[in-house]
This record gives C-alpha cells, structure tokens and sequence, in this order.
C-alpha cells in the first residue's frame, strides 16, 4: 500500500492505527501540517486530498492508500511562494503562525470549491453560483481557528485571491 504525499510516493505503515497526521509529522519529516487539538476541532491539520480538505488527525493513513495528498510544503514551487501563501503575508493573515498552514490548505480548498459552483449553508441561491464574499469566505473557513486573532487578515488575503487567480 502506498500514498503519494506533495508528488512523492511512500509506503503506509504496516501498523494501521497510525494517523495521516502522524505519518506525515513523525515519519516523513513533513513538520508543516501542525497537531492544534489533535480532536478536529481546530483546523491545524488541514490537507487536501485528491484535491478537496480533510483533517488528517482524524484519518487513518490506511485510508489514503493509491489517493494523493498535498501538505503546505507542497503548495509552494521551488523558493516562489504560492499566490495564496504570498497574499497571508500581504495581508498580515498570520501572528504566531501556527494554524497558517491549515488556513492557507483550507482556503485553496474553498477556492476550488467555488470554482466548480459547490454552495455552502450561506449561499442564498442554490441555483446561481456562489458569489465569494466575505460571508461565504468566512462560513467556508468555519473549521479554521486562529486564536491570535488574524481572521481579518485571513479573509481580506482569501478574496484577493479568489478575486485574481480563480474562475
């Protein structure tokens, strides 16, 4: 059984009780997806898979066998920062930095999601596409906590994007 992880694949552990999230973090060197709660509650630990978040600490690794997961450091290409990574910085999207990446995986993910016109509980027309504004961004980033208080950072670097580099 194996799991391709930003491109690179790699054999699952034989012990099957071992979380996507410990996988990454204590068996493959990938540090950047962070252990907040450890219980789903929080959003730290937000990845996508086959394009679309999940919370690796709530996934069993064994799960993903043959699927393809993408962590924060394999967002950016090389030394060029993804657009998304540059407009948090831009936009002061971040204090300590802990829950950054889960945000960041989490908001690429909600941009792919308005790209193919999935609604979310806010949206008001289920059959008009969703228009990304700040309600819609902020419902969708929902499952995303930062505790030092950079929402607003967050939310003016995510429309920025979705209004530059989608649809």
């Amino acid at each position: 059984m194996t799991i391709t992880i930003n491109g690179q694949p790699y054999d699952l552990p034989a012990d099957m009780r071992v979380s996507l999230l410990d996988l990454m973090r204590e068996r493959l060197d990938l540090p950047g997806t962070k252990k907040g709660c450890n219980q789903g509650a929080c959003g730290a630990c937000t990845v996508l898979v086959d394009g679309e978040r999940i919370l690796a600490c709530l996934a069993l690794a064994a799960q993903y066998d043959g699927r393809s997961v993408t962590t924060i450091e394999g967002l950016a290409d090389g030394e060029d920062l993804h657009p998304l990574q540059a407009l948090f910085v831009q936009h002061d999207g971040l204090q300590c930095g802990y829950c950054t990446p889960g945000q960041i995986m989490s908001a690429v993910a909600l941009s792919n999601e308005f790209s193919r016109g999935a609604p979310s509980s806010v949206t008001p027309d289920l059959d008009v596409p969703a228009t990304p504004n700040r309600e819609e961004v902020r419902e969708r980033m929902s499952g995303n906590l930062c505790r030092c208080g950079a929402h607003n950072g967050m939310i003016d670097a995510i429309i920025s994007y979705l209004s530059e580099y989608s649809r």
